[in-house]
């Protein structure tokens, strides 16, 4: 079939097409160019015979254009990392943008469409698994903006166009820049646990999380209904350090530095910078890594999807590392 991937150039949309397309499906991609890793993943498409389609996707005519012909469209496309922009950019991307897909979506006779949300949803765990189930409780423009979108998607059933919602956790494998910066410290013998490392996590590998969103466009059972994907494994920051220390045949970090110096650098940061259109070189979200937990369940896509994730994280971090390596990275 033929099938669109909006945020194509982005590391879980990048995978996601190369997949599809190894599978034999026809695949467009729109993305942006704004970033040496997303010409990278560009380059890389483009080599496999993916097309990429540029443009903004509030524009209705460009929506209209590339979800022609498309039987499935998986959309990724959001605004996420940027601190040096109004809020109201994050809900006219991840809304407005959200809003037009559909609608062209809906014109084009396109037959199912999967939302790419964020475990960001639901703010922070107090200790209890999360479940679809689970009041969503964002703290942030991101979280709030890509619920927001949720609603919209669920605004539009009735329509001939079959709707689901995949909630995405925390990421990882290879092609993923956001982590390199952890890996080439840990790997040069610079890195050190800011706060105490025992916030949970259930990262999943990339190629579990692919597998996952292509399920959702083509099962049944997944027409109407939201996901939440995730990790088997539950680790602590800690754990995930000394398992990246493994894969990289290095020994453990061992400095541990105070969180709350670095979390009101932050604040400040955020409140003098940010409004004079400067990027923050450390703002609250970037340590969410450090201080946020989240704990899941995945019953509901086990149980109606058949989808349980198969690669661990010793084993992911293991193909990370030598993709690193073998792309001069490290």
């Amino acid at each position: 079939m033929k099938m669109l991937v909006t945020g194509g150039t982005g590391f879980i949309g990048a995978r996601l097409a190369l997949e599809a397309r190894s599978r034999g499906h026809s695949v467009v991609v729109a993305g942006q160019l704004n970033s040496d890793a997303e010409r990278t993943r560009a380059r890389e498409l483009e080599a496999r015979g993916v097309n990429l389609e540029q443009g903004p996707l509030q524009d209705p005519a460009y929506a209209r254009r590339i979800v022609e012909g498309c039987s499935l469209v998986i959309h990724l496309a959001a605004a996420q990392h940027e601190a040096n922009v109004p809020d109201s950019y994050f809900f006219d991307v991840n809304v407005t943008g959200t809003r037009s897909l559909l609608d062209a979506c809906r014109v084009a006779g396109v037959e199912r469409f999967v939302y790419g949300s964020t475990i960001g949803v639901y703010g922070e765990s107090s200790g209890e698994p999360l479940d679809e189930n689970s009041p969503p409780r964002p703290v942030n423009v991101y979280g709030r903006s890509k619920l927001a979108a949720e609603e919209l998607v669920r605004s539009y059933r009735g329509d001939a166009l079959e709707l689901c919602i995949v909630r995405i956790s925390e990421t990882y494998g290879p092609g993923d820049f956001r982590l390199l910066k952890l890996f080439r410290a840990v790997n040069r013998g610079r890195f050190f646990m800011i706060g105490s490392g025992s916030n949970r996590r259930q990262p999943i590998y990339v190629a579990d999380m692919v597998r996952g969103l292509l399920l959702a466009g083509a099962h049944p059972a997944a027409v109407g209904e939201t996901f939440v994907m995730a990790g088997d494994e539950t680790l602590s920051t800690h754990d995930v350090v000394q398992e990246i220390a493994n894969a990289l045949h290095r020994p453990p970090p061992r400095w541990r530095v105070p969180l709350w110096p670095f979390l009101a650098a932050a604040v400040v940061m955020e409140r003098t910078l940010a409004p004079l259109g400067i990027q923050p070189p450390l703002h609250r979200r970037r340590l969410d890594f450090f201080r946020k937990s989240f704990l899941f369940s995945t019953a509901k896509a086990r149980a109606l999807l058949d989808f349980a994730p198969t690669v661990s994280f010793r084993s992911g971090a293991s193909e990370t590392a030598a993709w690193y390596r073998d792309n001069g990275f490290l």
